[in-house]
């Protein structure tokens, strides 16, 4: 299913829990229609950020294709989200709020996610 097939819907809202000093993943699989059926994401880009709030100026944390933190599966639909243990670690803040958006290679985006983010504290350092 490509861009002109994936009807707008308002982005699913999920929460998102970051362990300080662990590696952070979440998978989601995007699917639309009826039957349900994986969005094809070959040639799309995506792009992630969270802030303190929605209207903060400062990038709290950012995820994209380009930086290898967001991987696309293509005509799975997967979208992996990948935090190294290293990089939590060094987290200062303990929430905010986020937004993820795929582009299609058409130049259409799409806000597939959006919701908050805590982070749990990290005791054995």
């Amino acid at each position: 299913m490509r861009a002109g097939k994936v009807r707008p819907m308002p982005a699913a809202k999920l929460k998102l829990s970051i362990d300080q000093g662990a590696t952070f993943t979440k998978t989601v699989t995007w699917k639309t229609g009826k039957p349900a059926l994986p969005v094809d994401l070959t040639g799309c880009t995506a792009r992630m950020q969270v802030r303190e709030t929605i209207q903060s100026d400062d990038v709290l944390l950012e995820l994209s294709t380009t930086d290898g933190r967001i991987t696309l599966g293509g005509t799975a639909g997967t979208v992996n989200l990948r935090v190294e243990a290293a990089d939590t670690a060094i987290i200062a803040w303990k929430s905010g709020v986020y937004d993820l958006e795929i582009q299609f290679a058409d130049g259409t985006v799409r806000r597939l996610l959006s919701g908050s983010v805590t982070v749990s504290p990290e005791v054995t350092r």
